[in-house]
């Protein structure tokens, strides 16, 4: 495919506004696949695999900067972490041979339940990490796993559940639980980039640029989010139009 200059600006800039939301709230493949399938004109098969590589590299980036700022502790983290990974493994190895197609229907109402959790008492979402916290084993690796399987095998929506659970569970701070958001993600981006591109359904050049603007945005956007005292304010804010406007498309009210 021939590509203009005016789509290879689009690209480039919508891939870093992406980016820039994935890091701080989620759902920001909402503008890549839109891009990817209404522009490029890309299958939606073709279109979720070369969307992963964006995902991936801003992952990367994003959660170096986060780590280089003193808000990613993989240390803290690593039953999390860890455990989210598995249940992405086995999201993906389902996802090759079964049709996500009822889950998202399920994914509206899952939604508006999501918007009406970020918006009951805000305060919840304010507060900063509680190191002191200790999470139930029994609660806490089946919501994990569940967390990791939905990531795998459907992706939409996963990074707002996940800060949902670090947040109001976990009690890490919404910029913490963005660092172990994005790390997680990226991790199991990796393995879905390769089944996806067993399957040949990556389209790298496209994947490539759009990576470059994705990891802009996303490395930017962690950057001052560590060191912004009101980021909290501020992904809480954008998580509540982000929900938003995927429930209007969703349910097509646009």
């Amino acid at each position: 495919m021939q590509m203009e200059l005016s789509h290879i600006l689009i690209v480039l800039f919508g891939s870093m506004l992406a980016g820039s939301v994935n890091t701080l709230a989620g759902n920001g493949s909402a503008i890549t696949l839109t891009i990817l399938t209404e522009l490029l004109g890309l299958p939606g098969n073709l279109a979720n695999g070369t969307n992963r590589v964006g995902i991936f590299t801003q992952s990367v980036a994003g959660s170096y900067a986060f780590y280089r700022n003193g808000k990613l502790d993989l240390y803290r983290s690593r039953w999390p972490i860890l455990i989210t990974i598995v249940g992405a493994i086995g999201g993906v190895a389902v996802a090759v041979n079964v049709s996500n197609a009822a889950f998202r229907n399920v994914f509206r109402f899952l939604m508006v339940l999501m918007f009406f959790v970020i918006l009951v008492k805000p305060k919840r979402w304010l507060r900063q990490t509680d190191p002191s916290k200790q999470t139930n084993p029994w609660i806490a690796v089946p919501l994990y796993l569940g967390l990791g399987f939905y990531g795998g095998f459907i992706q939409m929506g996963m990074g707002v559940f996940f800060l949902a659970v670090m947040v109001l569970y976990a009690r890490y701070s919404l910029v913490d639980a963005n660092a172990v958001k994005i790390f997680v993600v990226g991790a199991y981006t990796f393995l879905v980039i390769l089944v996806f591109q067993y399957q040949g359904l990556i389209d790298w050049r496209i994947g490539l640029m759009m990576a470059v603007g994705q990891t802009i945005g996303g490395y930017t956007t962690a950057h001052y989010a560590s060191r912004f005292e009101q980021a909290n304010v501020w992904a809480h804010r954008l998580l509540v139009v982000v929900v938003l406007l995927a429930i209007l498309k969703l349910f097509d009210l646009f």
